[in-house]
């Protein structure tokens, strides 16, 4: 009987460890399941995965070797390899970013991905690292001059853009115009222009200069702008830990000399807000 007693009784004890010991599990379990894991759910898979619009130069396209090549694409790249994990460049459909995020087939955007305040509800922005601002396209001999002579015209831009927003705040340029096309992406727009399909493109600064000089097209751009931009690099919300480490990394290349670098190449001069 005094045998019997003393097996049940360590039964109890053991049994009350385990159970003690399983729930202590528990709680840290979920509690590391409540924190950031953003930066470790990284480091640990071995890989970012970026997403971009594969057709967006100077930001992010394609060579004539079909490589997916940027001023974006060479900062990931460097910012990967010091983080020591391997950069997966993603084209997605840059009207479905925000889910493609979201649903974790891409880790961020990064691809001259305006900061807005509606974006600001649901992504995670880095600090600015670089200026932009929405303009418009025209073909050099349009009689087009100023944005008032857009009236009753035919203007495109790219659908999910932040030219979508711009022209929203403009509520009297979209009343004025003749219809608004939207494009998959600009690279279509501008060929629409040059053949007459679009009287003008509202388009990315930056992007515009670029196929203006990459191009040889004879287009121009108009002196007026609609909205100064920055351009952040977006992650799912709530998402810190990645973003700050990714930051910091940008930041060590600011102070090397690398952003001025990989700035030069791709836009002409070190016009990049990072670490200024």
């Amino acid at each position: 009987m005094k045998r019997i007693s003393i097996v049940v009784f360590l039964a109890v004890v053991t049994a009350g460890v385990l159970f003690a010991g399983g729930k202590k599990d528990a709680v840290k379990t979920q509690g590391a399941a409540g924190g950031d894991t953003s930066l470790a759910y990284i480091l640990d898979r071995q890989k970012l995965i970026l997403g971009l619009d594969d057709s967006f130069p100077p930001m992010g396209f394609r060579n004539e070797n079909n490589e997916i090549v940027g001023y974006d694409v060479d900062l990931a790249k460097e910012a990967a390899r010091r983080i020591g994990v391997e950069l997966v460049l993603q084209p997605i459909d840059w009207n479905a970013k925000e889910q493609e995020l979201n649903t974790k087939e891409i880790d961020c955007i990064w691809n001259g991905f305006t900061i807005t305040d509606e974006r600001k509800k649901v992504i995670t922005y880095s600090p600015p690292y670089l200026e932009n601002a929405q303009v418009i396209v025209v073909k050099a001999g349009s009689p087009v001059r100023t944005l008032a002579d857009l009236t009753g015209k035919i203007i495109g831009l790219q659908a999910g853009s932040s030219s979508v927003d711009a022209l929203e705040d403009a509520a009297e340029l979209k009343a004025s115009v003749k219809e608004v096309i939207e494009y998959k992406d600009y690279l279509t727009a501008l060929m629409d222009l040059d053949v007459g399909g679009a009287d003008g493109i509202l388009i990315d600064l930056v992007v515009a200069n670029d196929n203006i000089k990459r191009s040889g097209k004879n287009f121009r751009i108009l002196e007026e702008t609609l909205a100064a931009e920055q351009f952040g690099i977006g992650f799912r919300k709530g998402e810190d830990a990645l973003m700050n480490k990714v930051w910091e990394t940008l930041l060590e290349m600011a102070k090397d000399g690398t952003v001025a670098r990989i700035s030069t190449q791709w836009l002409g001069a070190d016009i990049s807000l990072i670490g200024k």
